[in-house]
């Protein structure tokens, strides 16, 4: 009988882990949206994962940005307690506006395992959508302060959302990195980034620290590419959880509007989730 026990690696394993990932090279991190996707990136060999805002609210039935913080921490420790790769956690704006509440909602996120938590400097208001740069640089701060706190061995990335809310300035969104940079972040991301020029000039503007590029749709820039101009690291945001919904929305409105089934998957899906979920369950 064979009796050999599987170790599974500690938190402190996952979190350094993460931090060597960012020392030299390239990684593709993929965002699952639930326990179930984030067990299959994880069979396909993916050293990290990260969570994706978007795709979790989408499953609970909310829009972006509408789920409750209790809620988005059950989620991170869902993802940390089933998986044995780092869990770099999306965290939008910390679910706060102040610095005070910042660092309280950043110990608790620390707390669920997770090995990376990325700050948004968006505000959510169309009329003033970015923090001013003292404000969004205080913010910063406030998380440095919460996670060395904690230990100091979750990564901290600051985003700045200069193109995701109609303000597609790369230097202002160069000058807003640095200073993230310099009240303690980790890692810097620029969503909605996508020519070649723009990443270059981040790249080189927050040097040496490690840059984050979201490829969220099709792309001409490939991971090689990307690369070769510096980025450190790639994750897709929602795109995986949107490509499972538009398979999704294909098979039930051709139920809906066709009365036809051949939307339906005919390979053996099922049975290969099994087997998967299966083999967790054994170890």
């Amino acid at each position: 009988m064979n009796t050999m026990k599987f170790s599974r690696p500690t938190l402190a394993d996952k979190r350094r882990n993460f931090r060597s990932l960012h020392e030299s090279g390239c990684f593709l991190v993929p965002n699952p949206w639930d326990v179930g996707s984030a067990l299959y990136l994880q069979s396909l060999g993916f050293k990290a994962l990260a969570t994706t805002s978007a795709g979790y609210a989408w499953s609970q039935g909310q829009r972006d940005g509408g789920v409750a913080l209790e809620q988005v921490l059950s989620h991170f420790k869902a993802l940390v307690e089933a998986t044995d790769v780092p869990i770099n956690a999306d965290f939008e704006g910390g679910f706060a506006q102040g610095p005070a509440l910042i660092t309280e909602h950043v110990r608790l996120a620390c707390d669920t395992g997770v090995a990376g938590i990325s700050i948004e400097d968006s505000t959510g208001n169309p009329r003033f959508p970015l923090y001013d740069l003292e404000t969004a640089t205080a913010r910063i701060q406030a998380a440095r302060h919460a996670i060395d706190q904690a230990g100091g061995d979750v990564l901290l990335i600051g985003r700045a959302e200069c193109y995701f809310v109609g303000r597609p300035d790369v230097r202002d969104t160069v000058v807003r990195l640095k200073a993230y940079a310099q009240a303690g972040a980790d890692c810097l991301y620029a969503p909605g980034v996508f020519s070649r020029e723009d990443i270059e000039a981040i790249v080189a503007g927050v040097a040496p620290k490690p840059v984050n590029v979201l490829v969220g749709a099709s792309s001409t820039l490939s991971m090689k590419e990307l690369a070769t101009l510096g980025v450190r690291r790639i994750s897709v945001g929602g795109a995986l959880a949107a490509s499972a919904w538009c398979g999704f929305m294909r098979a039930a409105l051709s139920l809906a509007e066709e009365d036809r089934f051949d939307g339906l998957p005919s390979g053996p899906i099922g049975k290969n989730l099994n087997a998967l979920f299966a083999t967790r369950a054994a170890t």
